[in-house]
């Protein structure tokens, strides 16, 4: 049977069921941090809320990478120490995250916002790639940044992730940059969220050329 409770308040209720629309919380769990944060100081909840409501509200997308940022620029593509020759194509944000925390890769990024997946009704149009190509258009007319520019598809190794790649690489093959991809230290399928850091690492060191 579905898990039923009995709340003593609609107020209690409410926010279970706020919390609970949260991926990986189900109602108990919901509940119980709903009751825990009944038991905590004011100041600390309204602290929490004041956190959520300005994450919603204020957060940008960098105009350069689309990558979440507090202001327009966000601070990878801002630092002028960072090798803006090399890109590298995530998914999403979180892979970002996962990268730089290898601390092998000195480039920039783009965030695609997705992978394509005609299953979940996701095209190529509802990614970043058109933004990709503008980018790279753009070092190929420069030929100082066109010496030793590279493009790295860290995607996953799936399907999707690969019809993603093959995609792209499509889109960019014709501007004379280097195309690679992660070596596949990954297992088949993996996400880059959930690889140790070793393992990611040594698939950015070891990157190979992307073959279509």
């Amino acid at each position: 049977m579905p898990y039923k409770e009995t709340y003593p308040s609609k107020l209690l209720e409410e926010a279970t069921d706020a919390i609970s629309t949260l991926p990986g919380i189900g109602r108990r769990s919901a509940l119980r941090l709903a009751l825990h944060l009944l038991k905590q100081p004011q100041e600390n909840v309204a602290h929490l809320t004041k956190s959520i409501d300005n994450l919603r509200n204020n957060v940008q997308y960098c105009s350069t990478c689309m990558m979440i940022s507090d202001g327009p620029t966000c601070s990878i593509c801002s630092d002028r120490s960072r090798d803006h020759k090399t890109i590298c194509v995530v998914e999403s944000v979180r892979d970002v995250m996962s990268i730089e925390n290898t601390g092998q890769f000195h480039g920039v990024y783009h965030v695609l916002g997705g992978i394509i997946s005609p299953i979940n009704g996701i095209g190529p149009s509802d990614l970043t790639i058109k933004e990709l190509k503008q980018r790279i258009e753009a070092i190929s007319k420069d030929p100082q940044m066109l010496n030793g520019a590279e493009v790295i598809l860290a995607l996953s190794g799936d399907v999707e992730g690969e019809t993603t790649s093959f995609y792209i690489y499509r889109q960019i093959s014709s501007y004379g940059i280097r195309i690679s991809t992660l070596a596949r230290g990954l297992g088949f399928g993996d996400d880059l969220e959930y690889a140790d850091e070793l393992t990611l690492g040594r698939s950015i060191t070891n990157r190979q050329l992307f073959q279509p």
